[in-house]
C-alpha cells in the first residue's frame, strides 16, 4: 500500500475502536487509537471510556509499551481526534506521545472546541513529530457530532426522529385512537432501528401530549452498554403528567419534567416517585426550549433524541434547534383528518445529502440540517488527500 492508503486503512481501524466508546465515553468524545512500531506492525490499540479515565492514546501506548519496548520509537499513532494538549482529568496526551518517541501522529480531525482546536497538533510539530490531520475526517466528525456541538454551544445536538406516513401523518384522528395506547405507524423493523438512536443519545425528549396519547416508556432497549441511563425528558407546561404513566412508574432518577407550573402539591407527588421537576420561567406561556437545552448542556448531555408530537416538532424546527433529522416513512396514506407531523411551518426545511435506508417496506431518511463542526474542521475536510497528508 502507498502511504495514503495505509493511513486510511489504519484510521478505519481506529474508527472501529472509537465506536466501542459509544455509550460509555460521554460527556467526553468517543475516540480510538492504533499504534504502529517503527516497522509498521500494530503494537497497541485503545479506545476511551469515561469511567476508566485514560484517553485512547494513553490506553494504546500502555499496551504498546508492554509489547514493543524500544521498537515503539519511530512508530506511528493513528487517532480519530486531535490529541489533547491540556490538563483536565488526565495529563496531556501530546506529552505521552512525545515521550514515547513516535515519529508520526495522524489525526482524523482537529478538536471541535475553538479554544483548543489545533493546539495539540501544533505541540506535536514543535516537538519534531510529523503531525497530519484530515484522514477519514467525515466519518470521525459524524461519530462525535454531539461533542462538537456541545463543546462550542454548551447545549446538546438535537436529532429529531419522526415516524410518519407518506402524507406526513403521525397518528389517526383523535376519535380513532385509544388514549394512552401506542399506535404504530411504521413496521417492527423500523421501530427496531430507533433503539440504536436512543443508545447513542444521552437523553430523549418528548412532550406531555405524546405521553397522554401513547404512554411511552422512552427507554433504551438496545441491550448495549452505556455508562449512565438514558435521561428521559418531558416538557409539560401545566404538569398534566399522569402519576400512573409508564415513565413515572418506572422512574429511577432518570426522568425529568420541565414545566412552568408552580403547583407545589403536584411537584411534590412527582418527586416522591423519583421524578425530577425543573420549573422554568415561561415564554409565551410555554416551557422555553432554549433554556431546556441550556440546562441539559450544563449537565453534560451531548446529544438529545427528540420523539415528540405535532406542536413540539414544529416548535423545535421553527426555533432552529434541530441539527439532524431522521424520518421513518411508512407507505400509507391517512388523509387530512389524521394528526400531522408538523403544522403551521412558516419557513420550509430542505434536507440535503439525504441518507436512505430500507426497513422492509418503510424508508429511513436522515439528513444533517446544521453542521456542528467549526469552520476550521470543515475546511480541513475539503482538502485533497495529499494536502491532508502534508498537514497543510
Amino acid at each position: 500500500m502507498n502511504l495514503v492508503d495505509q493511513d486510511r486503512y489504519w484510521m478505519q481501524r481506529a474508527l472501529e475502536l472509537a465506536r466501542r466508546g459509544i455509550g460509555v465515553s460521554s460527556p467526553n468524545p468517543a475516540v480510538g487509537c492504533v499504534i504502529l512500531d517503527h516497522a509498521g506492525q500494530v503494537v497497541g490499540e485503545g479506545w476511551h471510556e469515561y469511567d476508566l479515565l485514560d484517553h485512547a492514546e494513553v490506553v494504546a501506548l500502555k499496551v504498546a509499551a508492554q509489547h514493543a519496548g524500544e521498537r515503539l520509537r519511530g512508530g506511528t499513532a493513528y487517532v480519530t481526534l486531535e490529541p489533547c494538549n491540556h490538563t483536565g482529568r488526565t495529563t496531556p496526551c501530546t506529552e505521552a506521545l512525545i515521550e514515547a518517541g513516535l515519529q508520526r501522529v495522524v489525526a482524523a480531525t482537529i478538536d471541535p472546541n475553538p479554544n483548543v482546536a489545533g493546539h495539540g497538533m501544533d505541540r506535536l510539530r514543535t516537538a519534531g513529530i510529523e503531525a497530519l490531520v484530515g484522514i477519514c475526517e467525515t466519518e470521525a466528525r459524524r461519530l462525535n457530532e454531539g461533542f462538537a456541538h456541545w463543546s462550542q454551544h454548551g447545549r446538546p445536538l438535537v436529532l429529531m426522529k419522526v415516524a410518519m406516513t407518506l402524507d406526513g401523518r403521525i397518528a389517526p384522528s383523535p376519535g380513532q385512537h385509544t388514549a394512552r395506547q401506542p399506535y404504530w405507524i411504521t413496521s417492527e423493523a423500523a421501530r427496531g432501528a430507533v433503539q440504536p438512536l436512543r443508545w447513542q443519545a444521552d437523553a430523549a425528549l418528548t412532550g406531555v401530549d405524546t405521553v397522554l396519547a401513547d404512554d411511552p416508556m422512552l427507554t433504551d432497549r438496545s441491550g448495549l452498554r452505556r455508562r449512565r441511563p438514558l435521561l428521559r425528558v418531558v416538557l409539560d407546561s401545566a404538569l398534566r403528567m399522569p402519576l400512573d404513566s409508564k415513565m413515572v412508574m418506572t422512574a429511577q432518577d432518570d426522568v425529568v419534567i420541565f414545566t412552568v407550573s408552580k403547583d407545589e402539591a403536584r411537584i411534590s407527588e412527582l418527586r416522591k416517585r423519583g421524578v425530577r421537576v425543573e420549573v422554568l420561567p415561561a415564554e409565551a406561556g410555554r416551557v422555553p426550549l432554549g433554556r431546556v437545552l441550556a440546562k441539559l448542556g450544563e449537565e453534560g448531555i451531548l446529544s438529545l433524541l427528540s420523539e415528540t408530537g405535532t406542536r413540539l416538532n414544529t416548535a423545535l424546527l421553527a426555533a432552529g434547534l434541530v441539527d439532524r433529522v431522521h424520518l421513518f416513512v411508512s407507505p400509507q396514506i391517512m388523509g387530512s383528518d389524521a394528526v400531522p407531523a408538523f403544522r403551521g411551518m412558516v419557513n420550509s426545511i430542505r434536507m440535503a445529502e439525504v441518507e436512505v435506508e430500507r426497513y422492509g417496506n418503510d424508508l429511513g431518511l436522515c439528513s444533517l440540517l446544521k453542521n456542528p463542526w467549526p469552520a476550521e474542521s470543515i475546511q480541513a475536510s475539503e482538502q485533497q488527500p495529499g494536502d491532508a497528508l502534508l498537514g497543510k
